[in-house]
């Protein structure tokens, strides 16, 4: 079996699918893997790196395209966008795993399924024990909530913790954290490390204990866990009237808070706007909100895709992708992630797609030239 990582074309993103060390692990296995000249060079992977651990480097970009397996970080681009067509690249019957965004791309799942792609989704791996070192969206979350927090701190012009100075005592910021999933407990870490005083709040009243062992107060509505939370343990989107009273209780602390970093989104849906233009104008200049939930619309009424842009004297910013931003520690954790998918699949004379293992068809989403996954088949 020949396994591809090819450079990724999207733009601005720095990731690379496998580091030389999660190479070794195929190439331990008589695998041969090829991956693209200086796809791995932003996350500090040089060619000579993966070529020590048995890789081969190839130049051409749909060369390593038409691997057995192609490994990917973004979903193949599909010749659109001045991008490559990279899904025509692929072998007729090879498999791809990637983060494919399966539910806002339905068109690209068509067109993977035409070619007769087995296309398996990281975004799609299972909340079981057994695939937790698989669960690269709660890797990528981590480094995106983290990296949040940095970014309103730099674009903060006060200081984040409490100083005792020959000027007099200077306050500490105040934080507010919408959403406490992986991202929104990362941030609170880390706006709590960086001397914050730090709220959270949360549809979930699961997540009160998370909050609170991190030192944060935890602010929640009177919703139950079956309202507020599915099976998978993401968040519910609320009723009209939930919604209206959450919006109520972040609307009371926007005064007071210097920085709010919204994490809230639901899988497969558009992201719940909860902070409005109205709320906006109720922060003091100078205050920062980091919109982590951008890609799927933003939490925010004003934040701009990809933009930082000042409204009524708040700092709006609407970075995507921010794992990108980090991409040494953000392609060494997916890389793992990803590696111990591979070798779950990896079986004698190739990948085994055993249909009844709830990790490999949770992660399938086109087999056979249709698309298979439950969730996917209709809509």
């Amino acid at each position: 079996m020949r396994v591809g990582i090819p450079k990724e074309v999207f733009p601005g993103e720095t990731r690379v699918a496998l580091i030389p060390e999660s190479v070794k692990k195929l190439t331990d296995k008589k695998t041969e893997v090829v991956i693209e000249s200086g796809a791995g060079a932003a996350a500090g992977c040089s060619d000579e790196a993966y070529q020590a651990v048995g890789a081969k480097v190839e130049r051409s970009h749909d060369a390593v395209l038409g691997a057995d397996l192609v490994l990917k970080i973004q979903p193949p681009a599909a010749g659109e966008d001045g991008l490559p067509n990279e899904v025509a690249a692929l072998k007729q019957g090879a498999a791809l795993i990637t983060f494919l965004q399966p539910f806002a791309r339905r068109a690209l799942l068509t067109k993977l399924a035409e070619r007769n792609v087995t296309a398996m989704s990281m975004e799609m791996v299972p909340r079981i024990t057994r695939a937790q070192n698989m669960d690269a969206l709660s890797s990528m979350a981590t480094v995106a909530g983290y990296k949040a927090v940095l970014l309103a701190a730099n674009a903060f012009a006060r200081f984040f913790p409490m100083f005792m100075t020959a000027a007099g005592t200077i306050a500490p910021a105040r934080a507010l954290i919408l959403g406490a999933g992986v991202a929104g407990l990362q941030a609170i870490a880390t706006a709590k490390r960086l001397g914050a005083i730090v709220e959270a709040f949360d549809t979930r009243p699961v997540v009160k204990e998370q909050v609170q062992s991190l030192g944060a107060r935890f602010v929640g509505l009177e919703v139950s866990q079956e309202e507020a939370q599915d099976a998978g343990g993401y968040a519910k989107e609320l009723g009209e009237e939930h919604h209206r009273k959450e919006l109520e209780l972040i609307a009371q602390r926007m005064p007071r808070t210097d920085i709010i970093v919204s994490t809230a989104q639901i899988p497969g849906r558009k992201s719940p706007v909860l902070i409005t233009a109205q709320m906006v104008q109720q922060m003091k200049p100078g205050s920062i909100i980091v919109d982590l939930a951008i890609e799927g619309g933003g939490n925010c009424e004003l934040s701009e895709y990809n933009k930082t842009v000042v409204k009524h004297g708040v700092t709006l910013i609407g970075t995507a992708n921010l794992p990108a931003l980090m991409p040494v520690h953000a392609s060494q954790m997916y890389s793992k992630n990803l590696s111990n998918l591979v070798m779950h699949l990896l079986g004698e004379g190739g990948l085994q797609f055993n249909m009844e293992d709830p990790i490999t068809a949770g992660v399938i989403v086109t087999h056979g030239g249709k698309i298979v996954h439950p969730a996917l088949q209709h809509g």
